[in-house]
């Protein structure tokens, strides 16, 4: 069983202004609300670990399964019998930057998973994309 939920956001930033902020793990509080505090445990690239705490849930671990600077990212968080890849993207499209957050759930236990945290990543995912884009432009978040 799998279950995803995604948000894009087009900004006047360049790539290059967006990964400053993705790269930017002890920063991620800043643009996403639901991001109660978050570190990386090196450099900014693929099979580091960090940990985040999202507000009102416990701290969690994860790792850059993924990373290709100012084109996108994926770090990934494991729960019992469940996987959740949080898939980052960044595309130029006519004199802006489209920016995309894909979250995808996958496991045995999706199913319930989805219910304890599912709607609040769906309902979070806008906001922080919308709000990384104005920050990425210079505004505030």
């Amino acid at each position: 069983m799998a279950w995803s939920t995604q948000a894009m956001a087009r900004t006047t930033a360049s790539p290059e202004q967006v990964w400053r902020l993705w790269s930017d793990v002890g920063g991620w509080s800043l643009w996403d609300p639901e991001v109660e505090s978050s570190a990386l445990d090196g450099a900014f690239s693929k099979g580091v670990r960090g940990s985040l705490k999202p507000r009102g849930g416990p701290l969690t671990r994860f790792e850059l399964v993924s990373v290709e600077p100012c084109r996108g990212f994926t770090n990934c968080s494991r729960l019992p019998l469940a996987r959740i890849d949080f898939i980052h993207t960044l595309r130029e499209d006519g004199g802006g930057t489209v920016i995309e957050h894909r979250v995808e759930m996958s496991g045995p236990l999706t199913f319930l998973f989805r219910r304890l945290i599912g709607a609040g990543l769906a309902r979070g995912l806008p906001g922080a994309v919308t709000r990384l884009a104005r920050l990425a432009e210079g505004g505030p978040g």
